[in-house]
């Protein structure tokens, strides 16, 4: 717990210098959108990428890109979430790619999930990624370099990348994107849940509520 409260700090130390992502609610607006659940069928498909077990009973839905920096900034969060409750909650990973550049990397993470590498990618484009997505000049070499770092055979990476699964997903997500109304990155659903009250500890707080109704306390 000690270890997730630095993460946290760290996490909105970070938000605060990037101050993209974060977005406010008036107190009305907040009712509103804590009475809505998104339709399931738009929030989770089959190709989704999961972190955690499969079958836990809270679903994050995280609407991410991988060149956005507050994502970077959640990402060590969301990971701590994962290990605070490693039976109760997963991670299911939706692509937005509004950053330039960012269609590419998706494909570079579809490539990795292809063989059996997604985690150690992801991990690696995150933690390297001011090395790489730069604001308006994305070095897409360097990402697939990184990638390669990470274990990624990079020619059969290449080949699948292009591949028209790979279109269909992201086609998929970026519908999925405007169905749910998501207007930046990252954006949070907790069991269906909009995360209306932004920012770490908000998104702690929701998790914790949906698992302590899952355990019916």
């Amino acid at each position: 717990m000690k270890r997730l409260l630095v993460v946290t700090a760290t996490a909105l130390s970070a938000l605060a210098l990037f101050g993209g992502g974060a977005y406010y609610y008036s107190a009305t607006q907040q009712e509103v959108a804590a009475a809505v659940v998104a339709p399931a069928d738009t929030l989770v498909r089959p190709h989704s990428p999961v972190l955690g077990k499969v079958e836990a009973p809270v679903t994050i839905v995280e609407f991410f890109d991988p060149s956005c920096e507050a994502c970077r900034a959640f990402f060590p969060l969301v990971k701590n979430i994962l290990a605070t409750y490693p039976d109760d909650v997963r991670v299911v990973l939706r692509y937005t790619p509004f950053h330039e550049g960012s269609d590419e990397a998706v494909r570079i993470l579809e490539a990795a999930r292809n063989q059996n590498k997604f985690e150690p990618v992801l991990a690696a484009l995150m933690q390297r990624q001011p090395e790489w997505a730069v604001d308006g000049q994305p070095d897409l070499k360097k990402a697939w370099a990184i990638a390669g770092d990470a274990g990624l055979e990079l020619m059969g990476a290449r080949l699948y990348s292009v591949k028209p699964e790979v279109e269909q997903v992201l086609q998929a997500d970026v519908a999925d994107v405007k169905s749910n109304n998501v207007q930046q990155t990252p954006t949070f659903f907790v069991n269906g849940k909009p995360l209306v009250n932004f920012g770490p500890q908000g998104l702690m707080d929701l998790v914790k509520s949906e698992v302590d109704k899952s355990k019916g306390s």
